[in-house]
């Protein structure tokens, strides 16, 4: 039973073969002084890998184990996912198949 006014964390725990990113912003200002407003910014596409799923199960019922791992830099597809708030901070649930690059 949680108290009221006490937050408990949950566990972000993906299904299958998606994964949990925290977008990693861009900067605000141009490399020549100027700054961009919220109404400019474009929707990253750059982030950190906060969580992965087991992987996705193949039609014979085996498991195909996930490329990516909790940590991974990553730069995903533009429009892919699900944004979704937890404690007033921002992740996006993507399939790993939206997942475009790891950066290493």
């Amino acid at each position: 039973m949680v108290s009221k006014g006490k937050k408990m964390a949950r566990k972000l725990v993906p299904m299958g073969d998606r994964v949990v990113v925290k977008a990693i912003e861009r900067e605000e200002q141009t490399k020549g002084g100027i700054y961009i407003p919220d109404t400019a910014k474009e929707r990253p596409q750059e982030g950190k890998v906060i969580s992965v799923g087991p992987g996705r199960v193949t039609d014979d019922g085996q498991r195909v184990p996930m490329d990516i791992k909790t940590g991974d830099l990553v730069i995903y597809s533009k429009f892919a996912g699900t944004e979704f708030t937890e404690e007033d901070e921002e992740f996006l649930i993507l399939s790993e198949r939206d997942i475009l690059v790891k950066l290493t």
